[in-house]
Protein backbone atom coordinates (compact mmCIF):
# COMPACT_ATOMS: atom_id res chain seq x y z
CA UNK A 1 0.00 0.00 0.00
CA UNK A 2 1.02 3.57 -0.90
CA UNK A 3 -0.44 5.33 1.43
CA UNK A 4 1.39 6.31 5.51
CA UNK A 5 0.87 4.10 8.53
CA UNK A 6 -0.66 6.27 11.14
CA UNK A 7 -1.43 3.67 13.78
CA UNK A 8 -2.48 0.01 13.84
CA UNK A 9 -6.20 -0.53 14.81
CA UNK A 10 -5.80 -1.30 18.35
CA UNK A 11 -4.58 1.56 18.84
CA UNK A 12 -7.78 3.22 18.24
CA UNK A 13 -10.15 3.20 20.76
CA UNK A 14 -13.21 1.69 21.01
CA UNK A 15 -14.45 4.48 23.39
CA UNK A 16 -12.26 7.36 22.34
CA UNK A 17 -10.43 8.50 19.42
CA UNK A 18 -6.77 8.88 18.22
CA UNK A 19 -5.23 12.20 17.46
CA UNK A 20 -2.70 12.87 14.31
CA UNK A 21 -1.86 15.80 12.34
CA UNK A 22 -2.03 15.77 8.17
CA UNK A 23 -0.60 18.34 6.20
CA UNK A 24 -2.24 20.26 3.08
CA UNK A 25 -0.38 22.20 0.68
CA UNK A 26 2.30 22.16 3.77
CA UNK A 27 -0.06 23.53 6.37
CA UNK A 28 -0.51 21.22 9.45
CA UNK A 29 -3.85 20.19 10.26
CA UNK A 30 -5.82 17.76 12.61
CA UNK A 31 -7.58 15.01 12.15
CA UNK A 32 -8.63 12.10 14.94
CA UNK A 33 -9.94 8.03 14.12
CA UNK A 34 -12.58 7.11 15.68
CA UNK A 35 -13.20 3.11 16.12
CA UNK A 36 -16.91 1.85 14.88
CA UNK A 37 -18.63 -1.06 16.74
CA UNK A 38 -17.49 -3.45 13.50
CA UNK A 39 -13.85 -2.49 13.92
CA UNK A 40 -14.13 -0.21 10.83
CA UNK A 41 -12.05 2.82 11.71
CA UNK A 42 -12.92 6.30 10.24
CA UNK A 43 -11.35 9.76 10.08
CA UNK A 44 -12.60 13.28 10.27
CA UNK A 45 -11.01 16.65 10.57
CA UNK A 46 -10.37 17.85 13.96
CA UNK A 47 -12.95 20.74 14.36
CA UNK A 48 -16.60 21.59 15.42
CA UNK A 49 -18.82 22.76 12.23
CA UNK A 50 -20.18 25.14 14.40
CA UNK A 51 -16.96 26.86 14.78
CA UNK A 52 -14.16 25.79 12.90
CA UNK A 53 -11.89 26.88 15.72
CA UNK A 54 -13.22 24.75 18.27
CA UNK A 55 -11.48 21.47 18.38
CA UNK A 56 -13.42 18.12 19.50
CA UNK A 57 -10.29 16.07 20.24
CA UNK A 58 -7.93 18.25 22.44
CA UNK A 59 -5.68 15.07 22.93
CA UNK A 60 -7.64 13.04 25.39
CA UNK A 61 -10.43 12.06 22.94
CA UNK A 62 -13.49 13.49 21.44
CA UNK A 63 -16.08 10.36 21.87
CA UNK A 64 -18.44 10.51 24.83
CA UNK A 65 -21.64 7.37 24.94
CA UNK A 66 -20.77 6.61 21.51
CA UNK A 67 -20.66 9.89 19.91
CA UNK A 68 -17.88 13.13 18.76
CA UNK A 69 -18.74 15.17 21.29
CA UNK A 70 -18.50 19.16 20.67
CA UNK A 71 -17.36 20.42 24.57
CA UNK A 72 -17.98 24.14 23.68
CA UNK A 73 -21.65 23.96 22.66
CA UNK A 74 -22.44 20.05 23.61
CA UNK A 75 -23.29 19.48 19.69
CA UNK A 76 -23.04 15.42 19.27
CA UNK A 77 -22.13 13.81 15.96
CA UNK A 78 -22.75 9.92 14.45
CA UNK A 79 -19.42 8.14 14.66
CA UNK A 80 -20.00 6.28 11.20
CA UNK A 81 -21.53 9.38 9.00
CA UNK A 82 -20.14 12.65 11.29
CA UNK A 83 -23.38 13.91 11.07
CA UNK A 84 -24.80 16.62 13.82
CA UNK A 85 -27.41 15.28 15.69
CA UNK A 86 -28.16 17.63 18.41
CA UNK A 87 -26.75 21.14 18.69
CA UNK A 88 -25.90 24.70 16.75
CA UNK A 89 -24.76 22.86 13.51
CA UNK A 90 -27.36 19.67 13.66
CA UNK A 91 -27.32 18.22 9.98
CA UNK A 92 -24.50 19.21 9.65
CA UNK A 93 -21.54 17.06 8.70
CA UNK A 94 -17.84 16.80 10.22
CA UNK A 95 -15.08 16.62 7.13
CA UNK A 96 -14.25 13.44 6.45
CA UNK A 97 -9.97 12.09 6.36
CA UNK A 98 -10.21 9.18 4.24
CA UNK A 99 -8.35 5.99 6.04
CA UNK A 100 -8.07 2.24 4.74
CA UNK A 101 -7.45 -0.35 7.05
CA UNK A 102 -4.82 -3.17 5.86
CA UNK A 103 -3.45 -6.01 7.99
CA UNK A 104 -4.27 -4.22 11.35
CA UNK A 105 -3.10 -1.42 10.67
CA UNK A 106 -5.14 2.32 9.67
CA UNK A 107 -3.48 4.59 6.71
CA UNK A 108 -3.74 7.66 5.40
CA UNK A 109 -5.39 7.21 2.01
CA UNK A 110 -6.88 10.52 1.81
CA UNK A 111 -5.14 12.13 -1.19
CA UNK A 112 -5.38 15.48 -0.22
CA UNK A 113 -3.45 15.15 3.09
CA UNK A 114 0.53 13.99 3.58
CA UNK A 115 0.75 12.41 7.30
CA UNK A 116 2.68 14.44 9.82
CA UNK A 117 2.57 12.33 13.21
CA UNK A 118 -0.06 10.56 15.33
CA UNK A 119 -0.92 12.38 18.56
CA UNK A 120 -0.24 15.75 20.33
CA UNK A 121 3.26 16.98 20.26
CA UNK A 122 5.25 17.17 23.66
CA UNK A 123 5.63 20.87 23.85
CA UNK A 124 2.33 22.24 22.67
CA UNK A 125 0.28 22.51 26.30
CA UNK A 126 -2.45 24.15 24.38
CA UNK A 127 -3.37 20.68 22.83
CA UNK A 128 -3.94 18.80 25.92
CA UNK A 129 -6.19 21.55 28.05
CA UNK A 130 -10.13 21.92 26.53
CA UNK A 131 -11.13 24.29 24.01
CA UNK A 132 -11.60 27.89 25.08
CA UNK A 133 -15.32 28.19 26.81
CA UNK A 134 -15.85 24.35 26.92
CA UNK A 135 -18.82 23.66 29.02
CA UNK A 136 -18.55 20.31 28.93
CA UNK A 137 -15.70 17.99 30.96
CA UNK A 138 -14.34 14.79 29.90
Amino acid sequence: MDAERIAGVDEVPTDGSLLFTVAEDGEEKEAFLVRLSDGTVVGWRNYCMHWTDVKLDTGDGAVRDGEVICRKHAATFEKDSGVCTHGPCEGAELDPVEVAVEDGDVYLADPDYEFVQTGVEDDDPADLSTSPGARLGF
